[in-house]
């Protein structure tokens, strides 16, 4: 196993065309097992984008000291708890002169100074810039505080000239961290007991399918991604996932049970056969409302035909049945999703309401950068303790901030 495996790093990237080779560097980590945490400062952003380290390291990337999704969940304070390491990579000059000065006028440097673990540097600048005697002095400072300064290398430079000042490659930064790692660094503990460990969680995700007749049927434009996204986290956080999943085209997440369905009434029946051993249902699925009378048993033919009726009859309310059956120690805890296109939070009280749910998370699908087939959303949360609205994220991020919401009505 490498001396990596489940190590908990934090790890730093400030501005400059080095910022680059962290791509190559989460890669490593993440192949040798590691759980790396991303932070950014804003000009590490214009070099590369968060969303591909977010797809690189399985984690949402920080950037912002004031995100209020981020604070209510894993602020700088908690980040700097969760790590037991922290490589800076590439440190630009300005970053090593404010980490010197001992600023935190930004979200990684606030990590650095509420981190007190070990922490690798690795420059990255100008050779000019290296050669400064402010550098010089800064450089001596981090290093008198206990920082690990791991080159520059020697070379040409994106700028054209020839020095020092290049970021050390991303296997030589591997390697001083399983050299740490090797040197006796204590086996990583578990901060706290994820709430989720062993108890079963119930998603339901996608749309479903009605057949008319053999060929055609009624549906809807959900994808599927907020369920899944669900099923990802809470899988991660110890659960264990059945997923019921409509038509999609998604891949089933890591450790995660997937059923497949196609209509309601099959939806129905593999969410009840889930329902006693479950802890928490979540109804992710956006379930068609109707469903033909009759399906027709050969494909319906539009020849000598001015129009076509079609005669529909109720579907059942999934999470409105599991509502009516749960007893009165009110177990499992029940979610119901709703997709809006109006005054969201009048109807997500009322569904509270009238299904018998714990919570409802309503979102608004008449915006298109949110909602249906769309890798972020927006939602409000309608609960015991009211409406809260939460800003919009990705369904990666969410899903774990939802969590963290629906945990507080697990039974003991």
């Amino acid at each position: 196993m490498s001396s990596l495996a489940a190590r908990r790093i934090l790890l730093g990237i400030t501005g400059g065309i080095a910022a680059y080779k962290c791509c190559d560097l989460l890669r490593q980590l993440t192949g040798a097992g590691a759980q790396v945490q991303v932070v950014m400062t804003e000009a590490a952003t214009a070099f590369v984008t968060p969303l591909t380290l977010q797809a690189l390291s399985g984690r949402p990337v920080r950037t912002a000291l004031l995100d209020p999704a981020a604070e209510a969940a894993m602020g700088h304070i908690e980040l700097a708890r969760w790590a037991e390491v922290m490589l800076i990579a590439p440190a630009s000059a300005d970053a090593i002169a404010r980490l010197a000065q001992g600023q935190a006028n930004d979200l990684l440097t606030t990590c650095y100074l509420a981190f007190d673990g070990p922490k690798f540097l690795a420059p990255a600048m100008n050779q000019a810039m290296w050669r400064a005697p402010a550098t010089a002095r800064n450089v001596a400072t981090l290093e008198a505080d206990g920082v690990t300064v791991l080159g520059p290398a020697s070379g040409v430079q994106a700028c054209g000239d020839e020095g020092p000042g290049r970021m050390v490659e991303p296997a030589a930064l591997v390697s001083a961290l399983a050299a740490w790692a090797d040197a006796g660094a204590e086996a990583p503990t578990t901060a706290e007991p994820s709430p989720w460990a062993g108890r079963h969680i119930v998603i339901t995700a996608g749309p479903t399918r009605e057949a008319l007749d053999p060929v055609r049927y009624l549906t809807n434009r959900s994808s599927g991604q907020q369920g899944f996204a669900l099923a990802e986290a809470a899988a991660e956080a110890g659960a264990k996932v059945t997923l019921i999943s409509g038509p999609v085209a998604l891949p089933t997440p890591p450790g995660v049970n997937r059923v497949d369905v196609e209509s309601a009434l099959d939806m129905l029946a593999a969410t009840e056969a889930a329902f006693a051993t479950a802890d928490l249902v979540i109804a992710v699925a956006a379930v068609a409302d109707y469903r033909a009378s009759a399906v027709a048993p050969q494909k319906l033919k539009r020849e000598g035909t001015e129009g076509l009726t079609l005669s529909l009859v109720a579907n059942p309310d999934i999470i409105a049945t599991l509502g009516a059956r749960r007893g009165q120690d009110a177990h499992p805890v029940l979610v119901a999703f709703a997709a809006e296109t109006e005054n969201v939070v009048a109807h997500a009280e009322g569904k509270r309401s009238r299904k018998g749910v714990d919570f409802v998370v309503a979102n608004d699908v008449s915006r298109a950068d949110i909602g249906f087939n769309s890798a972020d959303n927006c939602v409000t949360v309608v609960g015991p303790a009211g409406a809260e609205a939460l800003p919009k994220m990705s369904k990666r991020a969410l899903s774990a901030q939802l969590l963290h919401r629906f945990a507080a009505a697990l039974r003991p």
